[in-house]
């Protein structure tokens, strides 16, 4: 007997990555991302009927499980069930918040703590089942502790500060040939300020070994660990892991961390979808 043909998604800010589940057979496919706080219902549909439905190739969807940011938010969650429903009639659609998709992706069927470090950053307590405890998202401006927004305003304000020693300096100008006001430009009067900010964070990446650049990543990683994670009791006895680019990236200085912590390493995945296919076809 064949298995259900799913659809599964985790959608960010950023990107969404998509899996066509056929016979427990995945094939992947990755998009723009489908922000509730950046596109409308209209345009989701667009994104689905351009982007996603010449990839399904006139495959019958039975499931579909959505996990994207922003759909903690009733009214958010509702407005993607409602374009899924449309675009979906036949199928049984699930949609859940990002944060729930990598605690499955992560923890599986075991409770641990589960951590989102991307181009924003969340946390979460996770029973086995469901999330538990959750520490409040307070957006990029306000929060997103660790992650690649976080990290590349670091470095923006290193360069407009001009705190940079004249070797980085000149290695940040070669890298962005951008501009002080162009910079301002785009975080204050741009669209999607959160996704240029993580642009930055590759410039981290690139010069690891420069001492500036290693205090970067490991104070705004600890700002984490110290605002999030340090405050779910269960974090001295379960496992913590780590989904997105920004923990697989720097993933020496989260397992160090971990370790000044005294916290047990779970699973690093660079995205949920990995964990989420395993999830799903089990």
């Amino acid at each position: 007997m064949l298995s259900a043909t799913k659809l599964i998604a985790d959608s960010g800010s950023t990107k969404t990555e998509w899996c066509l589940l056929k016979n427990n057979k995945p094939t992947l496919l990755t998009t723009q991302g489908m922000s509730p706080y950046f596109v409308n219902a209209e345009q989701v549909e667009q994104i689905m009927r351009t982007e996603v439905f010449p990839f399904l190739k006139k495959n019958k969807i039975d499931e579909m499980h959505f996990y994207g940011t922003g759909c903690k938010n009733p009214a958010n969650l509702k407005m993607f069930k409602k374009v899924f429903a449309k675009l979906f009639p036949d199928a049984v659609i699930e949609v859940d918040n990002d944060l729930s998709g990598a605690a499955k992706a992560l923890c599986g069927n075991e409770r641990g703590i589960g951590c989102i470090l991307g181009t924003g950053s969340n946390s979460c307590y996770y029973n086995g089942k469901r999330i538990v405890k959750n520490s409040p998202g307070i957006g990029f401006i306000l929060g997103d502790e660790g992650s690649g927004a976080y990290l590349g305003k670091k470095v923006v304000q290193h360069f407009l500060y001009n705190l940079f020693d004249d070797d980085l300096r000149a290695r940040f100008d070669a890298k962005f040939l951008t501009t002080d006001s162009e910079i301002l430009e785009s975080v204050y009067k741009k669209p999607l300020p959160n996704r240029y900010l993580a642009s930055f964070a590759i410039f981290l990446a690139e010069n690891r070994g420069h001492y500036m650049i290693e205090n970067i990543i490991e104070d705004g990683i600890n700002d984490f660990f110290y605002t999030h994670i340090i405050t779910y009791r269960e974090s001295s006895k379960l496992p913590v892991h780590f989904t997105g680019g920004i923990a697989y990236g720097f993933k020496d200085v989260v397992v160090q961390l971990c370790k000044n912590y005294d916290m047990l390493v779970g699973n690093i995945l660079r995205s949920p979808m990995e964990g989420l296919i395993r999830y799903h076809t089990t």
